[in-house]
């Protein structure tokens, strides 16, 4: 981790809230809780270490007014059978070389995949099988820090992280600092399909969490020296 100038954590960024509809899709479309995943053409859809097929949480396109990274195309996956904390492996200051790829004690690789698509133009063929398939709409954030340097607490797309604990900052393989590019509030439960199997250490039988439910900050890399590389900060 390393430090960053108090000013620019008070810097107002431009930041958007995301918001979940209630009516079910019955469509591919690009902001969604599940859904069809927009994925490039050489991007497949992400497997866990287990053999699954991840569950696409969420996916968004990222607005235009955010530096670094908009227009790219956001998607969240998790494992429904593997649900824990993340854990960062640091070498010489920086996050290991290909750390979305690296182990996560005690799995030999990690259980989620954050990707940054660029020429996401197509939807998958088939829907994620799991979690509803629900609208997302994006709307614009005045995201004020406050005297703490902390934003507004919300499920949101850029502005300043509402820290829960300390802030923490990372610097990628390549060399580039990460930017937080999204943020998952504490406890977001994301509604699943009748039937489905029970996540391990969910809050409810019928819905499934993102990392035990913890307070999610996604940290990504500037330069898109590769489109996972995004770190999941984990805080409660």
């Amino acid at each position: 981790m390393v430090e960053r100038d108090v000013r620019k954590m008070r810097a107002v960024l431009p930041a958007h809230t995301i918001e979940v509809g209630a009516e079910p899709l019955d469509r591919p479309t690009r902001n969604s809780v599940g859904g069809w995943p927009f994925l490039d053409d050489a991007q497949e859809w992400p497997e866990c270490f287990c053999g699954e097929r991840m569950a696409l949480f969420f996916q968004l396109d990222i607005p235009l007014d955010l530096q670094h990274f908009g227009g790219d195309h956001l998607l969240v996956f998790h494992c429904r059978a593997h649900n824990d904390a993340s854990e960062p492996e640091m070498a010489d200051g920086r996050l290991v070389p290909r750390y979305w790829d690296a182990p996560q004690l005690p799995y030999p690789r990690p259980f989620w995949r954050v990707l940054l698509q660029r020429r996401a133009t197509r939807s998958v063929a088939q829907a994620e099988p799991s979690l509803c398939a629900l609208p997302l709409m994006l709307q614009p954030l005045v995201d004020t820090p406050n005297p703490g340097g902390l934003g507004a607490q919300a499920f949101k797309v850029g502005g300043t992280p509402s820290w829960a604990q300390d802030p923490e900052y990372y610097t990628c393989a390549c060399g580039a600092d990460l930017v937080c590019i999204c943020q998952v509030p504490e406890g977001m439960e994301f509604a699943v399909h009748p039937g489905q199997p029970e996540q391990p250490y969910s809050v409810g039988a019928d819905t499934y969490n993102l990392f035990l439910a913890n307070e999610v900050y996604l940290l990504a890399c500037p330069d898109h020296c590769d489109p996972a590389a995004v770190w999941p900060v984990n805080q409660n």
